[in-house]
């Protein structure tokens, strides 16, 4: 008997060490397999959100309320306007002008910008402009592109106009003593006590057709 298990002893023993040093590997695999079990719920959970919670494609719903959002046009609107108004700075004043090559007097300098960078026809003289049914702005709100109103140091009608620019600055084409169009700042004495009131002219951009022409 002994004869016949002792050629099966060396198997007998090659296999119990094989089992051995297979342990570890059959501990460590239960840990790997809860470990993956718990990672892939969490990638399944965001693959599976609701798609329109995630998505930044407009609907066909919501694009009529992009297109009719001013803030999407109404930066480039103003930025436009005003370089074009900086490329005047120094053209000379001129009573009734409205084109670089005639000068400006101070409504004609703020129609030309608007007609060439809004497509908007303003009223010519500045009691009609200041009439505008455009949004009335606080002194404390203005935004570049914004249209300020003043008077003769507080007394009296409108009498001149210019376009905000930012930083209590306005460009504006002033009288031919003063160099015509040139920057200056709300916060200077006469200004201050001269400014009457702002308006936003570039919300009519998109319905420019209901602002009256004057010529």
């Amino acid at each position: 008997m002994r004869q016949r298990l002792a050629p099966l002893l060396p198997f007998a023993l090659i296999t119990l060490l094989t089992a051995c040093a297979m342990q570890p590997e059959q501990t460590e695999s239960p840990l790997l397999t809860q470990r993956f079990q718990f990672d892939f719920p969490i990638e399944t959970s965001e693959a599976d959100a609701d798609p329109e919670a995630v998505t930044a494609e407009p609907t066909d719903q919501q694009l009529p309320e992009f297109a009719d959002d001013e803030s999407y046009e109404l930066p480039a609107l103003a930025d436009s306007l005003l370089e074009r108004g900086f490329t005047l700075v120094g053209t000379p004043y001129r009573y009734g002008g409205s084109s670089r090559k005639t000068g400006f007097d101070c409504s004609g300098f703020v129609s030309f910008l608007f007609r060439k960078e809004a497509g908007i026809e303003l009223p010519r003289s500045t009691r009609e402009m200041i009439n505008l049914d455009a949004p009335k702005i606080k002194r404390s709100e203005l935004e570049p592109g914004d249209v300020v109103f003043f008077n003769n140091r507080g007394r009296g009608q409108v009498s001149h106009a210019g376009i905000y620019i930012g930083g209590d600055r306005f460009i504006h084409s002033s009288s031919s003593r003063s160099g015509g169009v040139r920057v200056d700042s709300l916060d200077d004495k006469y200004w201050r006590s001269s400014f009457m009131q702002a308006k936003r002219v570039l919300a009519l951009a998109h319905n420019s057709d209901t602002i009256p022409t004057h010529h």
